[in-house]
């Protein structure tokens, strides 16, 4: 018994390996150093300076220094939230939102060459809507605009990833 477990064992990691299959890695920039134009409160904006930060080879450029001393910057041109109504009970009460978030973003070089041009990133949930459960509703929707902030964030790095020459 201890011997066919062994043998699938090894069958599935050749299998495996054989079919290119290798974890999901840090991506890799074509800059060295980025600008990110985006407010200093804005928590979009601030998780996205964390993120790139992490990454061993790129220095994010601090918002109070100019713009020229990164390779690249990142204008980030909006960052919206919204919340629009799209149920109502027959009684004319709301029963569901959509929420959704924008990010409106181009990438260039210092000296005006665009990288990537004005691209707009597009993220939305739907949720349901209960007057009874206020405040539980509230902390739900507060959880789903931070999810939808960080796959905005992963959607832009692989992007920013895309660039291969500056």
């Amino acid at each position: 018994m201890k011997r066919r477990n062994l043998i699938a064992l090894v069958t599935t990691a050749l299998s495996l390996s054989a079919c290119g299959f290798q974890l999901r890695q840090a991506p890799q920039f074509a800059f060295n150093s980025i600008y990110i134009g985006a407010a200093a409160n804005s928590s979009l904006g601030n998780e996205l300076r964390r993120t790139i930060a992490y990454s061993d080879s790129v220095k994010v450029v601090d918002y109070s220094a100019p713009r020229d001393t990164a390779q690249v910057v990142l204008d980030v041109l909006a960052d919206q939230r919204e919340k629009v109504v799209v149920g109502l009970s027959a009684s004319g009460q709301v029963r569901e939102f959509q929420l959704r978030t924008r990010l409106r973003f181009r990438l260039r070089t210092p000296q005006g060459k665009e990288l990537i041009t004005e691209t707009e990133l597009l993220q939305q949930r739907d949720i349901s809507f209960s007057e009874s459960a206020a405040l539980a509703k509230e902390a739900e929707e507060n959880l789903l605009y931070r999810d939808m902030q960080t796959d905005i964030v992963q959607q832009l790095i692989r992007r920013l990833a895309a660039v291969k020459s500056i």
